[in-house]
């Protein structure tokens, strides 16, 4: 067995990341902040002419009919560059769960549209205090009342909420959560809340490993120029130590994200617990990395003129998002205690 991505997967990637550079540099993601929508504008569209949001559709609806091994590497690079896009909610869990859980008329309603960004789609689990991009959102799967409904957004009151990521539009919903049409319910939308949460949590797993990335190297580029006491600081052993640490955390826990991610495209039993393994650790390993490059910054990398705070808060969010580390190590521990599949292969 090949345990390695395909040339195609590869190029993919590199494609993206090109487009990223020129259409999401950190000028436009710090306009992001301040903007109406917290989002690029005409981005969107772009994403979709190039197949990324529909790289989970099935063929017959205008995707790419792609799985979740071939979505990861997308993912890294979308959080490389701190992308204020809905992707995760959108093309990674809205579209998937529309697919395999909704009627038909309401798949082809919205999900070819989605595919090519003419609509935005986002999710609202029961447990989730927030939604993110619910004004910009054309479409809410929101769970009310043991079912999962699709609303869109004019039938729903909307509360701003706070983040500590700027681009991160939150919100809260005030009412008509019991509005629009039904998805399913019963078990079935249990069955539906299950496979959004271990979408979600992977595909934040993803960005949080471009994100720590990201980090990584504006602090190595920075420890190469700044200097004290006549020489660059990271020449000193102590900065090499902390650089080596955030580099292994990252790559201890980039293999837990592409097993996850494996284990989800074969629906394997274990998929929830691989999930939650990855997120845990890709968590944990992002916020380590920011606690490095902020300490190797010093006082500028408290600053937000400096770019390094566009990625840590991003990490920081992340990292809470889709279940937070201790959330999953308990998903994980239940799963060990009551013996519901195995965790490791």
């Amino acid at each position: 067995m090949r345990f390695a991505f395909t040339d195609d997967q590869l190029g993919f990637r590199d494609s993206l990341r090109d487009m990223l550079a020129n259409e999401c540099p950190p000028g436009a993601l710090r306009a992001c902040w301040t903007n109406d929508t917290g989002r690029v504008p005409g981005l969107w569209r772009k994403l979709g002419d190039l197949g990324l949001l529909g790289i989970s559709a099935s063929e017959e609806q205008g995707g790419l009919g792609l799985a979740e091994v071939d979505m990861v590497l997308p993912l890294e690079e979308a959080g490389r560059a701190a992308l204020p896009e809905p992707l995760v909610e959108h093309a990674a869990v809205a579209i998937p769960i529309v697919e395999a859980f909704a009627p038909a008329v309401l798949r082809e309603r919205w999900v070819p549209r989605a595919v090519t960004g003419e609509v935005t789609l986002t999710i609202a689990l029961d447990d989730a205090p927030f939604v993110l991009g619910a004004d910009s959102a054309d479409l809410v799967l929101v769970w009310s009342g043991g079912a999962l409904r699709a609303v869109e957004r004019s039938e729903l009151t909307l509360a701003r909420c706070r983040s500590v990521d700027g681009a991160r539009r939150l919100f809260s919903i005030v009412s008509g959560m019991g509005g629009g049409e039904s998805i399913c319910d019963g078990e079935r939308a249990i069955e539906a809340a299950r496979d959004a949460l271990d979408r979600g949590a992977l595909a934040a797993a993803a960005q949080l490993l471009g994100l720590g990335a990201a980090v990584l190297d504006l602090t190595v580029g920075y420890v190469k120029v700044r200097e004290q006491f006549g020489k660059p600081i990271g020449s000193f052993q102590a900065i090499k130590h902390h650089l080596a640490n955030a580099l292994t955390a990252l790559e201890m826990a980039r293999p837990l994200v592409y097993r996850a991610a494996a284990s989800m495209a074969a629906r394997d039993a274990s998929r929830s617990i691989h999930v939650s393994i990855a997120k845990a650790r890709a968590s944990t390993a992002a916020q380590q990395v920011a606690r490095i490059a902020l300490q190797c910054h010093g006082a500028i990398g408290y600053s937000t003129e400096y770019d390094l705070h566009l990625w840590m808060k991003r990490i920081w969010a992340l990292a809470a998002a889709w279940g937070d580390p201790a959330r999953h190590r308990a998903r994980i521990a239940a799963a060990v205690l009551e013996g519901e599949g195995q965790v490791y292969p």
